[in-house]
């Protein structure tokens, strides 16, 4: 966990950072190492960009996300995201939003709006990703469905949020998501629109 201070209520850009225990050569360049990355960076290179007077911001990275061996899909939300649900239950009362980066790297990049993020604040995202020029990939039209991903914690307590990711990708889960199968300019671009977004939503209230 890394903060930019400021006054409250803070906002919260997260990512995962453990990877599937099966199959047991299982690298997550896009499932884990991509989002990673990016909060690194938000988080080194954000604190010249904001406003003054700006709103706090906390760069949080998740652990046990993936579900433990031996946890049957079907049960993933009960025994999986077991870091974003310790991080809602202590911080709860002092976050306004949440962003979340998950599969944000891989060539062909193509993100619509997850059903499960909320949309007002998805619509802002968008609109960030139009100003930086990164509209090519990130869409302001709802995806098939919704996913099970660090969000939902922060949805179920109220706190409005968004979950970044291409949940098309055809290399998730297996052995085969390695660095070869992403693009620097995807996951460039999706930094890019977090970025602006961020410094739209902590600038103070006049």
């Amino acid at each position: 966990m890394g903060t930019l201070p400021g006054p409250g209520p803070a906002i919260v850009v997260g990512a995962h950072y453990d990877t599937e225990v099966e199959p047991p050569d299982f690298v997550g360049a896009n499932d884990g190492a991509a989002g990673t990355a990016a909060v690194v960076e938000l988080a080194r290179v954000l604190g010249q960009e904001l406003p003054e007077g700006h709103r706090e911001i906390r760069f949080v990275l998740f652990d046990g996300e993936e579900e433990p061996a031996g946890c049957p899909d079907a049960l993933f939300q009960q025994c999986g995201l077991r870091g974003s649900k310790a991080y809602v239950r202590a911080h709860r009362g002092d976050v306004g939003e949440m962003v979340l980066l998950d599969y944000i790297a891989n060539k062909g990049l193509a993100i619509p709006r997850e059903q499960n993020s909320n949309p007002q604040l998805w619509g802002r995202f968008a609109d960030a990703a139009e100003r930086v020029g990164a509209a090519g990939v990130i869409s302001a039209e709802p995806a098939a469905a919704g996913v099970i991903d660090d969000h939902v914690p922060f949805i179920l307590a109220g706190i409005p949020s968004i979950n970044v990711i291409d949940f098309s990708y055809v290399h998730a889960d297996t052995s085969e998501d390695t660095v070869d199968k992403l693009d620097p300019e995807a996951l460039d671009a999706v930094g890019e629109a977090a970025a602006e977004l961020l410094i739209e939503l902590s600038a103070p209230q006049s």
